[in-house]
């Protein structure tokens, strides 16, 4: 199987067989550790996903005799079923990924691998990170503590989190004004999230400013719909003349979701 290639292509023109043939590498102990890595990478997408993926990813996520850069892999690789099957439930067929028992043996598992002292700080993290996107009471605790940790890395984990985990405001609104491109990234797309409107005043003053990164600017074109809506809809009209295919995504997205909370306003 050529990964590479795999890779540069869009997953719903998949090969029929991808998903066995990346079990197959996953579970083969004498496969070259980089080629391991992005196997755990692409078996987490939507077109392949399935028990018997999930129970490998999850195999490579706790075994102690492979390196943090597989299981770190492995581990993230589950967060996208973990959120759908968290938000979509078991209820309609055509929405089920995983089945309940593999979705709460994922569950379980990471947070008792989270727990363990042995494993790795930064296996940890990542754990921290996929397992947040199906939020569990422990979770909060596990946030906050990362939050105060000293160690840059953990914080910034910590602020990803909160995206997923609730009851963080006014953390969330503390790192809006990190100097931190990423921490500052990870707030906004937190702020939007949970529709803080406090948040408004720094979201504005992001979408006003001189120059912002790519990435920063198109989380804070659709943040700042989520919040305030029909404010959005003026401070983002300038960014319809850019010529950066990816901003004007963020915009049209934006505009969507501002139109759609606008006439739900209008209708209550």
């Amino acid at each position: 199987m050529d990964l590479i290639m795999l890779e540069s292509t869009p997953p719903w023109d998949w090969p029929e067989d991808t998903g066995q043939g990346l079990l197959q590498i996953l579970v083969d102990d004498n496969t070259d550790e980089a080629e391991r890595s992005l196997a755990a990478d692409l078996a987490g997408d939507f077109v392949v996903i399935d028990d018997d993926l999930a129970a490998a990813l999850l195999s490579l996520a706790g075994r102690s005799d492979l390196s943090e850069m597989i299981r770190c892999e492995a581990s993230l690789s589950l967060a996208t079923v973990l959120e759908h099957t968290y938000m979509m439930g078991f209820e309609d067929a055509d929405d089920i990924l995983i089945s309940e028992r593999m979705y709460n043996r994922i569950r379980e598992t990471l947070r008792a691998l989270y727990d363990d002292g042995n494993v790795p700080l930064e296996v940890r993290r990542r754990i921290l990170e996929a397992s947040a996107h199906a939020p569990q009471a422990w979770h909060k605790d596990a946030v906050r503590s990362a939050y105060a940790a000293d160690d840059k890395s953990w914080r910034l984990t910590a602020v990803f989190c909160m995206r997923f985990v609730p009851g963080f405001d006014d953390q969330i609104l503390a790192e809006l004004d990190n100097p931190d491109s990423l921490v500052q990234f990870h707030a906004v797309c937190a702020a939007g999230t949970w529709e803080i409107d406090r948040a408004w005043p720094q979201v504005a003053a992001l979408l006003t400013a001189d120059e912002s990164e790519k990435d920063l600017l198109s989380a804070t074109i659709v943040t700042a719909a989520l919040i305030r809506p029909r404010e959005a809809a003026e401070l983002i009209q300038p960014f319809f003349e850019s010529e950066d295919e990816d901003i004007i995504d963020a915009v049209m997205e934006a505009t969507t979701i501002a139109g759609g909370l606008v006439e739900l306003e209008d209708d209550q």
